[in-house]
């Protein structure tokens, strides 16, 4: 049973899957809210630019239907008055057809955003197979998308009849009236009608956005046992993790041992901890530590200081102290400066061949001394 579960498309679609889907040029679409749009927007332009308009048709009427005898008689000036007529149609156009576009672009983008992509284009063959052009002509999909026309074209016709219907009176009245009044009459019931049909428009577009952004992220959710793969990618593989961590280690510790033989002493509690410590006066303002370890690494570190002979100096509580409170390549902290000071001037003495005694306590800060605060 569980591993049916994690089989069910149960879990919604991660981030890096809806990029990976916007990648290939699948996001949501709104046809009802693009066609709205267009309605609306051709709609709009007519209504503004319609006296432009029909100046513009009528001209190309004229142009097109009134020949002199030079046109008939010359057939290159036919072409000519065909071609104006043409361009006073076309600048007539434009601004429906701009605007047009501009609709449906925006449409799009108001659902999706901006997306270019060019998978787009690529070639796909199933696209080109038959058989799954008819699969798909018969699909419940396809059944559900045409139910949605036929009832989206009986709302929309239903507003457009039922505003007709209402204004019946005033259009069988058009005849009688006079040419001025009747058209600016039926200038207001085409108005009207057209407004009832963008109502029925935008109420279908209103129900269609949230449904259509809803079944683009259903179709996108994921099996739990994707989810746990994807994770996996993006994360890495654990072994192969454990693995680089191991080799970065194993780098650190090559570099830290290299760094011995040029410390300046190594300060050790003989069975547990040893510390390697640089410090030039002309380019550091405190002691660093070069190296530091426990147990094996400890013995390691000081079988490279006597190979290369550097001073090893047994002082407990400040070797506790600094491998628990200061990290390779850093300073030393301030409370450990005196402590220090003492293990440097000790050793200064020793290369100097006067054979001087350790100091006999070592001035570590108790707070910083984990084997104090262990015994208490």
């Amino acid at each position: 049973m569980a591993e049916d579960s994690d089989l069910e498309k149960t879990e919604p679609a991660s981030p890096r899957k809806l990029d990976q889907a916007r990648e290939r040029g699948q996001v949501p679409r709104s046809r009802e809210l693009s066609t709205f749009a267009v309605f609306l927007a051709s709609g709009g332009v007519v209504a503004l630019l319609g006296i432009f308009i029909f100046d513009a048709l009528q001209k190309v009427m004229l142009k097109g239907l009134a020949f002199g005898r030079a046109e008939i008689a010359d057939p290159a000036r036919m072409l000519e008055v065909f071609a104006e007529a043409g361009w006073i149609g076309l600048w007539a156009i434009l601004p429906v057809a701009a605007g047009v576009v501009f609709a449906a672009v925006g449409a799009n983008l108001l659902v999706s955003g901006w997306l270019f992509t060019a998978k787009a284009f690529e070639l796909d063959l199933n696209r080109l197979n038959p058989v799954s052009g008819i699969g798909r002509m018969f699909s419940w999909r396809s059944l559900v998308e045409l139910g949605k026309t036929l009832l989206k074209a009986l709302v929309i016709a239903g507003a457009a009849f039922w505003m007709i219907w209402a204004q019946r009176d005033g259009l069988l009245n058009l005849p009688a009236e006079s040419f001025e009044t009747a058209i600016v009459h039926f200038g207001q019931i085409t108005l009207f009608t057209f407004l009832a049909a963008a109502a029925a428009f935008a109420l279908i577009a209103l129900i269609d956005v949230p449904y259509q952004i809803w079944d683009y992220h259903h179709g996108l959710r994921m099996t739990k046992e994707e989810v746990r793969q994807e994770q996996k990618e993006m994360e890495g593989d654990p072994q192969i993790k454990a693995r680089i961590r191991s080799l970065q280690r194993e780098a650190a510790r090559r570099r830290m041992m290299a760094a011995v033989p040029k410390a300046d002493v190594v300060v050790t509690n003989p069975l547990h901890y040893a510390v390697a410590l640089k410090y030039e006066e002309k380019k550091m303002n405190a002691p660093k530590v070069v190296a530091k370890g426990s147990q094996l690494v400890a013995e390691r570190i000081k079988e490279i200081a006597r190979e290369n002979r550097v001073p090893v100096v047994e002082a407990p509580p400040l070797a506790r102290a600094l491998h628990r409170h200061a990290e390779v390549g850093e300073t030393i902290p301030g409370p450990l400066f005196s402590a220090v000071a003492q293990v440097l001037a000790y050793v200064y003495q020793l290369n100097q061949h006067l054979n001087p005694m350790p100091p006999a306590e070592w001035q570590v800060p108790a707070n910083l001394d984990p084997g104090v605060r262990e015994a208490s």
